[in-house]
């Protein structure tokens, strides 16, 4: 997951925003070079999938229940080309800017607003993947541990939310107050690897799991709030697949996909070390998350049809009372999830760090502070808020368009002064900017509505996605 998983992107970031931050800046610095300097056109691919791959992929199934398989794949298509446009319009103004930092880039465009848009917008997409990675654990922990013990008769060790906060004080709260993040690399590559391995259980269990679906075996959720709601706005043929499907959950499924392409953070320092080679290596990292993309999506789809959860893994515990192979992929995801938390906290620290205290001395105190006030308040949000399609979705219209749509090309349009506005580069751009506005403020606007309308008191129960 990278992504962070979900998503993800801060894995490499980390690296550059490290040296500001540790008093080690020498060593952070090796280790960057060491993951970058030599790195085969084959390695650079894999480093930048890491940054683009993240807890989204868990979400696309979902999306595509609720647009049907031929609108899906064309915004799929839609998001990875204006995704890989932004990331080339974001390496010309690198070339031209000369900042290799996201936020350096934003202040020598427009100032202090320009880097505080910039630390906004990672700073709410990295929250939003650590709640996402939380999430996972909440609803796919309490699982795992049923599947050990055999019981669920409502233990306190059964329930999600206990859990994530005890895997927060016992695993990541220490892990997260580390000055320096070794592991980083491996946690890096782990996640891939365990959303390639879900992507395989995924499109294996499509053969396995019969259509119409068995009646879902309730015993195994008795403790949990049912986190997976079916999508909505079907006839009675379950099993034949939707091609065009409108519904009020359509609305999420842009976000869900931006969400799960933002990788743009991590762009600029690899950039730095490969150069003219960094065009090449995005198109094809972009090509095979597009491919794991859509095959999940449709795998997932295809095996559950309208009955698909907004978190893909947690659907399948709804027909399997126990499995081996999806008790290892929970296990594997857990793992990667869980280590992935504190080297997505790391960036958002960092900044808090350089805007609450930029001048001042290393303070194992306010390290600690500003650790546990992020990790509490992403833990509320985990408990609080009912869904991880609210997540997707919120962070995917706000933070996420800003990062793939509006600040590229705002940079590109202040910073590349060769072209004129009136030249096919800059009109280009200019396009792109007023499409990230449209997509952000009608994405936003349109799932403000659907929370409001879920909130109001209605004769028929809705039920609430997870």
């Amino acid at each position: 997951m990278s992504k962070h998983e979900e998503k993800n992107q801060p894995v490499h970031f980390t690296r550059i925003q490290s040296q500001n931050f540790l008093p080690e800046h020498n060593l952070g610095k090796k280790k960057y070079e060491t993951e970058y300097g030599n790195a085969s056109f084959g390695m650079s691919v894999f480093n930048l999938g890491n940054a683009i791959m993240g807890s989204g992929i868990l979400g696309l199934s979902y999306a595509m229940a609720n647009t049907g398989i031929a609108l899906f794949v064309i915004l799929l298509v839609a998001v990875a080309i204006f995704s890989l446009y932004s990331v080339h319009l974001l390496l010309k103004t690198a070339n031209e800017g000369g900042a290799l930092i996201y936020e350096q880039l934003g202040y020598k465009a427009f100032g202090i607003p320009g880097k505080l848009a910039a630390s906004c917008s990672i700073t709410m997409q990295n929250i939003g993947a650590m709640s996402s990675y939380l999430y996972i654990v909440k609803y796919e922990l309490p699982l795992v541990i049923q599947a050990f013990t055999g019981t669920n008769n409502g233990e306190w060790y059964n329930n999600g939310d206990y859990l994530v906060l005890l895997v927060t004080v016992v695993i990541i709260l220490p892990l997260s107050l580390l000055r320096n993040l070794g592991y980083l690399g491996y946690t890096s590559g782990l996640s891939l690897l365990c959303m390639v391995f879900f992507l395989i259980v995924v499109i294996i269990k499509k053969f396995q799991i019969p259509c119409p679906l068995p009646a879902a075996l309730d015993s195994i959720n008795s403790s949990l709030p049912d986190p997976n709601s079916s999508a909505v706005g079907y006839s009675d043929d379950a099993c034949r697949p939707k091609y065009f499907v409108f519904n009020s959950q359509t609305v999420y499924a842009v976000p869900i996909l931006t969400f799960a392409f933002v990788c743009h953070p991590a762009i600029l320092p690899m950039y730095e070390e490969l150069k003219e080679k960094m065009q090449g290596v995005a198109n094809v990292s972009f090509l095979a998350m597009f491919i794991m993309y859509l095959l999940a999506a449709l795998f997932g789809y295809l095996t559950f049809n309208s009955n698909v959860g907004p978190e893909l893994l947690h659907t399948y515990s709804r027909y399997y009372k126990f499995d081996v192979l999806l008790l290892i992929v929970r296990l594997a995801v857990l793992t990667a999830v869980t280590l992935t938390v504190p080297v997505v906290l790391f960036p958002i620290r960092t900044s808090v760090n350089h805007l609450l205290c930029p001048t001042k001395d290393f303070s194992w105190v306010r390290h600690t502070v500003i650790t546990v006030v992020l990790l509490a308040g992403t833990n509320a949000l985990v408990i609080l808020v009912p869904t991880i399609r609210d997540i997707f979705g919120f962070i995917g219209a706000s933070a996420a368009a800003m990062l793939i749509f509006i600040l590229p090309s705002a940079f590109y349009i202040k910073l590349v002064k060769k072209e004129s506005m009136k030249s096919m580069q800059k009109i280009g751009a200019t396009a792109f900017l007023i499409c990230g506005f449209i997509v952000m403020i009608g994405s936003m606007t349109l799932i403000i509505m659907d929370w409001i309308h879920n909130a109001l008191p209605s004769p028929v129960t809705k039920a609430d996605g997870h």
